[in-house]
């Protein structure tokens, strides 16, 4: 590991699991707006250090380097509709399992979530629901999507800097899918104390941090493909974006298991990333990338 790489991640780690650690030293909920907001906060970090490590400290470029490209490409549609139909498909998936049904009209979703969000929240939710004008279902992939490329890419694109954009290119002589899952890793590593809190596996905390470091090492790769292909790191910010405007799609219409087996970031889930890994592999093999990834990576191809 060179010094700029540990300088990156010891300032992002420290950073962000201080907060996560002051959060629930004071008190704080997951299930809450101020987790929302710390949330948001918590994605930002790892640009922030992205910028102050290659510019502040090295002084060096950034925008080449680190690939902040907004040149469209018909890879930039594909980082944005991918996330929902993986979801999908591991509704599918999920549907294999045993003791899961389909459940159009989310009562699973509320019996899954009846002892962890207050009655007040679940009525709430159910009502919404009731006067939606049409399926919640079709109205959640609507929004997911649109949130997906807005505002949710700018808050993915705090992330995606540090991960896609600085970590890729600093590890980029390990080759494609060394350092991708070395990247995922990190990454799901990084999402450990607000996991522990109740972060995506809030009836697992514990275990969902497992799931999560598994779940992001298998996504990472996705992601990087997206990066290289794209030849920008916005659209790695726009495929984060949408999962994570859509992930949820997949767990609203299935009834039985847990948020450790089912939907995009359960166990379905992870058959379904390693599989399309497995794609992207051959893909990778036949088109002879590997030799051009540390050029492209370096904005030199």
């Amino acid at each position: 590991m060179t010094r700029k790489i540990a300088l990156f991640l010891g300032m992002t780690f420290s950073i962000n699991w201080i907060m996560a650690g002051l959060f629930w030293a004071l008190g704080g909920r997951w299930n809450t707006p101020q987790a929302v907001i710390l949330g948001v906060l918590y994605m930002f970090v790892p640009a922030l250090c992205a910028v102050i490590v290659q510019k502040g400290i090295y002084r060096q470029p950034m925008r080449i380097p680190l690939g902040i490209s907004f040149r469209l490409n018909r890879w930039f549609l594909v980082a944005w509709l991918l996330p929902p139909v993986l979801s999908f498909v591991s509704v599918g998936v999920s549907l294999l399992l045993p003791d899961i049904s389909l459940s159009p009209n989310a009562s699973g979703f509320f019996e899954r979530y009846s002892s962890i969000l207050p009655p007040e929240r679940l009525e709430e939710m159910r009502r919404q629901m009731e006067e939606m004008p049409i399926n919640p279902i079709w109205l959640s992939l609507i929004q997911g999507l649109t949130a997906g490329a807005t505002i949710n890419a700018v808050a993915a694109f705090g992330e995606e800097l540090g991960w896609r954009g600085f970590l890729q290119r600093e590890l980029s002589d390990m080759g494609f899918w060394r350092s991708s899952l070395l990247i995922g890793l990190i990454w799901g590593i990084w999402h450990a104390p607000i996991i522990l809190q109740g972060h995506n596996y809030p009836q697992h905390p514990t275990s969902g941090v497992l799931m999560m470091t598994a779940f992001c090492l298998l996504l990472g790769p996705i992601f990087s493909y997206i990066r290289v292909k794209s030849r920008s790191v916005i659209a790695a910010a726009v495929a984060h974006g949408s999962l994570n405007g859509t992930a949820g799609i997949s767990i609203l219409i299935l009834k039985g298991g847990s948020d450790l087996t089912v939907g995009l970031l359960g166990f379905a889930g992870l058959i379904v990333l390693a599989l399309t890994n497995f794609i992207l592999f051959l893909k990778w093999r036949r088109g002879g990338d590997e030799g051009a990834f540390p050029d492209v990576i370096r904005g030199a191809a």
